[in-house]
């Protein structure tokens, strides 16, 4: 009986092994028919290996790729996009800069941007500034409010947002809300139901349900957008949270960027949110009250340009590598997190050798040890290239930022890491403007008197060890 008892576990043991390889195998073959990027799919690869168990898992979680996936058909699109293409097309005389004529194109082609003029841009640098004015527009609301955020906290100022858009909700506004379901994992389905109940439609996006294994939690709409009446927007790094006013409790202020549009260019924000409507509600809004004409503002030229982990292209991505290579005299970017794609990594390092001055300020401590320590795995080769680098000291540095040649700026939730490039829906502002550019230069000068910069010579010395940990989680940025 012992030895029948021992023949059937050798057996289970046996075909266990059997089915558990076949599937690590086939797993295998799968990432490489993907054709993927190499460094990903090497990545995965040496964790399927030497961690199968544990790899297969994280695979199954955040490894699986979906860009195949259609969020709206190309018919509903253009039905979509028809009221903001006639608003572009409408405009008496736009000039665009000639130094950025290609960068213009390459969003209008591969991601229907549309370049509008006229357009008004405050910028914030705090959560309490920021917060400030969003409230203030709220209340002004007459006809909807389009509200997208990656984080809806359940705290202090997350009550204060959803006790103003059930107010406006009272009045007879329509509030539509968009959340995303990882990024508000940790709030309890009372804190949205409220808004339901006073009548705001809120959605969640990509929700994902346990235990059932879904990569869905790999593809997380990271934007943050607010319209309100078609007429004015709010996009940047600032999610809706106590720490963006408050900052961290390990100590130190939050440091980010924001900025309000008033103007045409609320257009292209207004389309970002509808389409994201409609992946979440299956209904396409493209009445012409979302799109109302809007007078001039302001000077400020700006295209809203936005990616997601679908499609043939990386927009956001390639439109930064074709910005760098057109910069001729300066490039300054701020991230929280530097964990960028071969193609970004060799167009910052050409244009440092090539004499631009190049810039990158990232914070001198994060808020996650993993990204913390790739983020300075990839600072050797910036400066070996000749490019400055910075650590953000007074508290973390959350901004989204990049400036160039005192013509373009771009502020948005993109980082400069494989997640933003290739798995995040993201957004982003261009501004082709003197004014803009300067004042965000003069933003990232101000920060810099509160940097550590860091030279070669110091930080090659810097412990074995250290390097040793921050070298093996580069092998896995590409999945961070």
């Amino acid at each position: 009986m012992i030895e029948w008892n021992f023949a059937f576990v050798n057996l289970a043991g046996t075909l266990f092994n059997i089915i558990y390889f076949t599937i690590i195998l086939g797993t295998i073959f799968v990432l490489i028919l993907d054709n993927r990027n190499p460094l990903k799919t090497i990545a995965w690869l040496l964790v399927l290996i030497f961690v199968p168990f544990i790899g297969l898992i994280i695979y199954f979680f955040f490894g699986q790729d979906q860009r195949r996936e259609r969020i709206i058909n190309n018919k509903s699109y253009g039905n979509l996009l028809k009221k903001p293409r006639g608003q572009y097309l409408a405009q008496e005389s736009i000039e665009l800069p000639t130094s950025y004529q290609t960068l213009v194109s390459l969003f209008k082609r591969i991601n229907q941007s549309f370049p509008y003029e006229g357009n008004a841009i405050s910028f914030y640098t705090n959560g309490a500034d920021k917060f400030q004015s969003l409230i203030r527009e709220l209340y002004k609301a007459k006809e909807h409010i389009h509200l997208n955020y990656y984080i809806f906290e359940n705290d202090a100022l997350g009550h204060l947002i959803r006790d103003v858009l059930i107010d406006k909700a009272k009045e007879g506004v329509t509030v539509r809300v968009i959340y995303d379901d990882v990024g508000c994992w940790s709030v309890p389905n009372k804190f949205f139901d409220e808004m339901r109940y006073a009548g705001i439609e809120v959605r969640a996006y990509l929700k994902v349900r346990f235990p059932l294994f879904t990569s869905k939690v790999n593809y997380r709409n990271h934007r943050k957008i607010v319209v309100i009446d078609g007429q004015v927007g709010f996009v940047g790094g600032m999610n809706i949270a106590d720490r963006y006013i408050k900052g961290l409790k390990w100590g130190g202020t939050w440091k980010d960027a924001h900025i309000m549009i008033k103007g045409k260019a609320v257009h292209g924000l207004q389309t970002a949110f509808l389409v994201d409507w409609y992946f979440v509600d299956h209904t396409l809004l493209s009445s012409a009250k979302f799109f109302p004409h809007i007078d001039n503002a302001g000077t400020t030229l700006c295209q809203i340009v936005t990616s997601e982990p679908i499609g043939l292209w990386r927009e956001i991505m390639q439109g930064m590598i074709l910005a760098i290579g057109q910069a001729k005299e300066y490039f300054y970017i701020q991230t929280p997190y530097f964990l960028p794609t071969e193609p970004v990594q060799v167009a910052l390092k050409t244009a440092a050798l090539a004499g631009v001055d190049v810039r990158l300020m990232i914070p001198k401590r994060g808020d996650s040890k993993l990204t913390y320590l790739g983020s300075r795995s990839f600072l050797d080769d910036m400066l070996k290239a000749g490019v400055r680098c910075y650590l953000y000291e007074p508290g973390f540095l959350h901004a989204k930022t990049l400036v160039s040649d005192d013509l373009l700026a771009s502020v948005g939730t993109t980082n400069i890491d494989f997640r933003s490039f290739e798995h995040n829906f993201e957004v982003n502002a261009f501004m082709y403007d003197k004014k803009a550019a300067i004042e965000l230069k003069n933003i990232f000068l101000q920060d810099q008197h509160h940097c550590e910069e860091i030279f070669y010579k110091n930080w090659a010395k810097r412990p074995l060890r250290v390097r040793v940990l921050e070298s093996i989680v580069r092998i896995l940025s590409p999945m961070l």
